[in-house]
């Protein structure tokens, strides 16, 4: 049995989804993994969630309980001999405490950073709610943020949410042979309808300047979950390929 390394609840998952040149994220791509396509194209999503009764090896760090996280990723699969399984690889992973960066990246050579970071969530008047995450660098404020509709509905087998949403699986960069496996446990989710998506962020400082052409664009598509419970399992380190 793999070692359950986190327990939380992801809640109010907000995703903004930008097509890129796959060669943009060849310097990402853990060994023994390969891009996975949406329709030919490579994705990259921003997202912004909340981490909810957060646990790490059973243990409730007190003032790291509730936080938000942005977060930029992209989707890969890999073959084990048997099966392809999708995931998602992180380029970087922002949140407000400081003892998450140095834990994940030094364990599992994560790409956290800690900066100041909010949120709000604001219904109105028509039935909609208003979501935005906002972290503050060399002393600007960046957003993200969406419009979405309360009625939820589930995820419709083959959609495009489906293939955003549905990863169970995560893969980290060790090294140009070595790749970490980890497994994400939750049930399907539900989602809303999303409009009026906001993006605004230095994204060279963020992500590199050769971001910029892509993240500076208006999405591709614009996705949100209401979230579950979930847990994330460190699975194995891959060193080889399949046969």
């Amino acid at each position: 049995m793999s070692i359950k390394f986190l327990s939380a609840e992801w809640r109010n998952l907000l995703m903004l989804n930008y097509e890129v040149d796959p060669n943009v994220l060849k310097p990402y791509l853990p060994a023994y993994t390969e891009l996975d396509l949406w329709e030919g194209k490579a994705l990259v999503s921003m997202v912004g969630f909340m981490f909810m009764n957060t646990s790490v090896m059973g243990v409730k760090w007190p003032g790291h309980v509730n936080f938000e996280e942005v977060n930029l990723r992209f989707y890969v699969r890999y073959f084990n001999g048997t099966e392809w399984k999708r995931g998602a690889v992180f380029i970087s992973e922002i949140v407000p405490k400081r003892i998450i960066p140095i834990v994940a990246n030094n364990l599992y050579n994560e790409h956290y950073k800690a900066m100041p970071m909010r949120h709000s969530v604001i219904p109105t008047a028509d039935g909609r709610t208003e979501y935005n995450y906002e972290w503050k660098l060399n002393g600007r404020w960046n957003k993200l943020g969406a419009m979405v509709n309360n009625p939820f509905v589930p995820i419709e087998p083959g959609s495009p949410e489906e293939f955003i949403f549905e990863h169970y699986w995560g893969y980290n960069l060790i090294s140009p042979t070595t790749t970490l496996e980890y497994a994400v446990e939750h049930i399907p989710w539900e989602v809303g309808l999303v409009s009026n998506p906001v993006f605004d962020a230095d994204i060279a400082a963020l992500y590199g300047k050769e971001f910029e052409p892509y993240l500076s664009k208006e999405p591709l598509s614009a996705f949100f979950a209401k979230g579950s419970d979930v847990a994330v399992r460190v699975a194995q380190r891959i060193k080889k390929a399949a046969l």
